[in-house]
């Protein structure tokens, strides 16, 4: 999966929420200020196993004035074939594709132009976007080009400290190791609930 084309506007984007970030603003001063200066980052729900062919198809249709940038995430993964370990790239969140912009009224009628979409996260009957902490979240992971990379650290008695990569410093999100997948199973916040994700995590030694 080619990752480098991440616009210029969504860069902008990403560097304005870092200074939001480090603003010491309160959350709730935070996502209103966030609201008032920069486009809002909305979820499409589509079939797991469609998420590229339903971004391709709005990047197509829908005018970059209208649809500043459309991702799926993905996290990079060890695998053993031919006797060698090879990195590969998986969906992070299968069956949803994330889209930003700043008339969602327009968007949601663009929409209606493609096809494999289910719908559009919702709490009720409102369009939500993405709160300013889950926008944080999917930069730290992923970057500007929304692929988390792997992770590396080493177990400590019963401990797991994560001394590069997108994991270091979340290692209380980690609830469990698959040290011959290379991954590590995490509990996170994302589309306003809990829940496991996988990332890629090489334990490089254990010490006792």
């Amino acid at each position: 999966m080619d990752h480098s084309g991440t616009s210029d506007k969504f860069r902008e984007l990403c560097e304005e929420s870092a200074k939001l970030k480090k603003s010491g603003l309160c959350t709730n001063a935070l996502n209103e200020r966030r609201g008032m200066l920069m486009s809002l980052w909305y979820v499409m729900q589509v079939r797991a196993g469609a998420e590229e062919n339903v971004r391709c198809q709005c990047l197509r249709l829908i005018s970059s004035d209208i649809l500043e940038h459309c991702f799926v995430p993905y996290y990079q993964q060890k695998k053993r074939f031919q006797g060698e370990w090879h990195i590969q790239e998986t969906v992070l969140f299968p069956g949803y594709v994330f889209l930003v912009t700043s008339d969602l009224k327009q968007l949601t009628d663009s929409l209606r132009k493609a096809t494999g979409m289910i719908r559009l996260l919702r709490t009720g009957e409102q369009i939500v976007p993405l709160s300013g902490e889950e926008v944080d979240l999917l930069l730290k992971l992923g970057r500007e080009e929304q692929l988390v990379r792997m992770s590396t650290g080493v177990i400590e008695n019963v401990y797991v400290k994560v001394f590069d990569g997108p994991l270091k410093g979340m290692e209380e999100c980690i609830k469990k190791i698959d040290r011959y997948k290379r991954k590590a199973h995490i509990a996170i916040e994302m589309f306003g609930r809990s829940m496991d994700v996988e990332i890629g995590l090489e334990i490089i030694s254990k010490i006792k």
